[in-house]
């Protein structure tokens, strides 16, 4: 009776009659399965058995001779049935075509989506196209300062950038004017103010002279108090037409000088590409007059832009303008004209007229109930 056959790849191997392998057409078969097989799964882990097994005698073929035969014994050989080969195919089919599997993860080359950037290069790249720009600009600027190179000019918005420019110099000086006689006027109430406390002093010490150290003494307040109310009517002049100088003009004339560095930019930019297409065309200039081409469109929109921006801005302005230094002349020259007039109710309905609240002395400092 055969021994039991222990189930791993030594089973696989038929011999013959007298000890030797059989080469034969089986052997191959089983050879070339477990060769695709991975590692680790061998014959055993399949119904597939030799000679001797007392499991299941699907796709098994005992060796001998067959009922009724007086053949000589035949080695033993292993021949797969039909389910048994199904099953065999599908686990070859799921091992050798892997699809997204982990044998495919393994053996396949890594392929990477986006390339590692290095900061370092990309700071280089950008402080290299800063610097070359910066000296176009500086070789366009000095040309046009030594008369040699051209420069763009839309002599209408010229005209208006002067204009405002030498307004915004007048403004300035108006502001510094009403300052100084803010100042002034401030010196001079409290003044009034002081002189009216020591002529009131002395009507309360003075019997022969009450009366009039008293009339001098409402003189004085009553001048401190208008003078309070024109100054209160001085500094609101002066922060308006600080807002328009310093603001709204200021924001203005940032907008220029961007234009006029977009200016610079693309007339540096244009004389490059001139020059280039006064040289030969070759396969070597070619894409240097393209670049050059590409570079000067780009400035170009830029420039329009810029250009677009501030005619924007100047009309804007302009209304603007307008509207507060009419509001704000009106004001100055009531105020003043009802003060030196000795009006008294004019100066205080211009002040309403123009919703100015006036700020009583001491009135910003809290209460001790607050302090505590």
């Amino acid at each position: 009776m055969a021994q039991e056959s222990p189930k791993n790849s030594a089973a696989e191997i038929p011999v013959t009659s007298n000890g030797q392998l059989e080469d034969s057409h089986e052997h191959s078969f089983n050879r070339d399965l477990k060769r695709s097989l991975p590692v680790g799964l061998g014959l055993s882990e399949t119904k597939i058995t030799s000679h001797g097994f007392d499991s299941t005698k699907e796709g098994v073929v005992e060796a001998g001779p067959f009922p009724g035969s007086s053949a000589s014994p035949k080695s033993s050989v292993i021949s797969p049935s039909s389910a048994a080969a199904s099953r065999l195919a599908g686990q070859g089919c799921d091992l050798i075509i892997p699809t997204g599997g982990r044998a495919q993860q393994k053996s396949g080359p890594v392929v990477l989506a986006d390339e590692v950037k290095n900061p370092a290069m990309e700071k280089l790249e950008l402080v290299r196209k800063w610097s070359l720009n910066t000296y176009k600009c500086t070789r366009q600027i000095i040309s046009e300062k030594l008369g040699r190179g051209s420069r763009t000019v839309d002599l209408e918005l010229e005209a208006q950038i002067d204009i405002l420019r030498d307004n915004k110099k007048k403004y300035e000086n108006i502001l510094r004017l009403a300052q100084t006689l803010s100042t002034q006027l401030f010196q001079m109430v409290h003044t009034q103010r002081q002189l009216g406390d020591a002529f009131a002093d002395l009507s309360l010490k003075s019997l022969e002279l009450h009366e009039e150290f008293g009339y001098n003494a409402d003189t004085q307040k009553l001048l401190a108090k208008n003078g309070e109310t024109l100054l209160g009517a001085i500094n609101f002049f002066i922060a308006s037409v600080n807002t328009l100088v310093n603001k709204t003009i200021e924001d203005t004339l940032l907008t220029v000088k961007q234009y006029e560095s977009a200016r610079i930019e693309y007339d540096a930019y244009r004389t490059d590409l001139e020059e280039l297409n006064l040289g030969p065309r070759d396969a070597n200039t070619l894409p240097k007059i393209e670049q050059s081409q590409q570079l000067f469109q780009a400035h170009k929109e830029k420039y329009d832009k810029m250009r677009n921006d501030v005619s924007i801005k100047l009309k804007f302005l302009e209304e603007n303008k307008v509207k507060v230094l009419h509001n704000q002349l009106v004001l100055f020259h009531n105020a003043i004209a009802a003060y030196f007039a000795g009006n008294q109710k004019q100066l205080e309905q211009t002040l309403k007229q123009f919703h100015i609240k006036l700020k009583t002395p001491g009135a910003d400092a809290p209460s001790w109930l607050e302090e505590q």
